[in-house]
């Protein structure tokens, strides 16, 4: 590793938008450090570290960060990404399931922040980027457990940048509205994805590098250097409309 190649750590990387991401951070000269519960398959970075695992386990989450340290002593950023999406009423949700979302989406970012904060301090500060979802601030029926988990995030958010300010760690999070990736193609058919894209202002569904772009601004501080706290909308100016336009 180069002394002046900049270290990032990203939950999810085998997603849509985890995926887009590795491959930017990577293209400009980042060390990257990818976590997954699935398999990410051959073309990681190669000067890079990919763990599988699921981070919804907190003693998965000790272990992974084991890893990590053995790696490196220092990160840079820490994209927080992975997410578990249940599709179902409320009423229908279990206790099981809600809490799952409930570990997946919001827990392990409490508890990767923690180990992880070391490691940011080490650099003399970083950045913490959550990826949020427009579900936060509007939603829809059937995704009640996703939504929370999503909001409960940005107040997450707003909480660590404040206590981490102390150590020139800024932290904020990205809102992606709909996105083109396996998560999103796998609850909605092709006619429903159709008709999503209309919905936005720029007539279409985003592209995961679009995300990634998003992420490289906050993670990378040239632009963003006064910026925590804050939440990024990125959908295409879907809640900038009105629902009955």
């Amino acid at each position: 590793m180069k002394n002046n190649q900049r270290v990032m750590f990203i939950t999810g990387a085998a997603g849509g938008i985890g995926r887009a991401t590795v491959q930017l951070f990577s293209e400009k000269d980042w060390i990257v450090i990818g976590v997954d519960r699935n398999h990410f398959g051959e073309d990681f970075p190669t000067n890079g570290l990919f763990i599988q695992a699921d981070i919804s386990d907190p003693e998965n989450l000790e272990r992974i960060y084991d890893s990590v340290k053995s790696f490196t002593d220092t990160l840079d950023a820490v994209v927080n990404n992975a997410a578990l999406q249940v599709v179902k009423p409320l009423l229908e949700t279990t206790v099981e399931e809600w809490d799952a979302v409930m570990a997946s989406n919001l827990r392990s970012v409490f508890l990767g922040a923690k180990l992880a904060y070391p490691l940011l301090k080490n650099r003399g500060g970083g950045s913490i980027i959550n990826v949020s979802s427009v579900h936060a601030i509007a939603t829809s029926s059937g995704v009640g457990s996703y939504a929370a988990s999503k909001g409960g995030l940005l107040a997450l958010t707003r909480s660590m940048a404040i206590e981490f300010a102390q150590d020139n760690i800024r932290v904020n999070a990205i809102l992606p509205g709909a996105v083109n990736t396996p998560m999103l193609s796998a609850h909605l058919d092709q006619v429903r994805l159709e008709n999503l894209a209309k919905r936005t202002v720029n007539g279409r569904i985003g592209m995961p590098v679009e995300l990634a772009h998003a992420i490289y601004f906050l993670a990378d501080g040239e632009q963003s250097s006064f910026m925590t706290g804050q939440s990024i909308v990125v959908d295409g100016g879907a809640t900038a409309k009105l629902s009955t336009e």
